[in-house]
């Protein structure tokens, strides 16, 4: 069946347009992301964007469940994960300041600890979470059939939408930081830009839901 007789056309398209916007707002994966390929190279930001895509894997997961919406109704565990998010993003910020860029370029990959560590990064990203669970419902269309078809659609536009501006932030970002000092310059700006997003989420999630 088509994918677009699966979502109406105009949905789909609102749905990409929208998708397409949120990922350009400068968020935590951004921020992240930008620091690694400066730090340590193309290959290690690529290994960081695989851990993201599997991060909103899941919760696109738990929107086909119908998991998302419940988790996010208890206030405790949103702010729970909104502030653990924050904190996280902080101490990766810390990191990048203190980061030795020549060991970073000539340690090992550690493929595993990057994947990790982009996987946690975009599960304690509470804008990830609230797209999943608020505004991919939204585009579901009841009248249609088979609803969990069109979710795994959508979430998978999304998804291919916001890997592609990844991989683009990692080629950007890896072209400008491999001269020593100036990719330590550079490191410690992206840290202060990562410390800029944590504080933006906080005053943005601070009214809830």
């Amino acid at each position: 069946m088509p994918a677009l007789e699966i979502v109406a056309p105009s949905a789909f398209l609102r749905f990409a347009a929208a998708a397409l916007l949120i990922e350009l707002t400068p968020g935590p994966n951004m921020g992240y992301l930008a620091i690694v390929a400066a730090q340590r190279g193309r290959r290690a930001g690529i290994l960081v964007v695989v851990g993201i895509a599997l991060g909103l894997s899941c919760y696109l997961a738990l929107a086909v469940l119908g998991l998302g919406r419940g988790l996010l109704a208890d206030t405790r565990i949103y702010q729970a994960l909104r502030w653990s998010g924050i904190a996280y993003m902080l101490w990766l910020a810390a990191e990048a300041w203190r980061a030795d860029v020549a060991q970073s370029f000539a340690a090992p990959a550690q493929d595993v600890r990057l994947l990790g560590r982009g996987l946690l990064t975009n599960l304690l990203n509470v804008k990830a979470a609230i797209f999943y669970a608020v505004l991919l419902p939204a585009f579901l269309d009841a009248t249609r059939d088979r609803i969990w078809l069109q979710a795994v659609l959508l979430g998978g536009t999304h998804i291919g939408i916001a890997t592609g501006i990844h991989v683009t932030i990692v080629m950007i970002a890896a072209g400008t930081g491999r001269v020593g000092n100036r990719a330590a310059r550079l490191g410690r700006v992206y840290a202060v830009g990562l410390v800029a997003v944590a504080i933006w989420l906080a005053w943005s999630t601070r009214a809830g839901r």
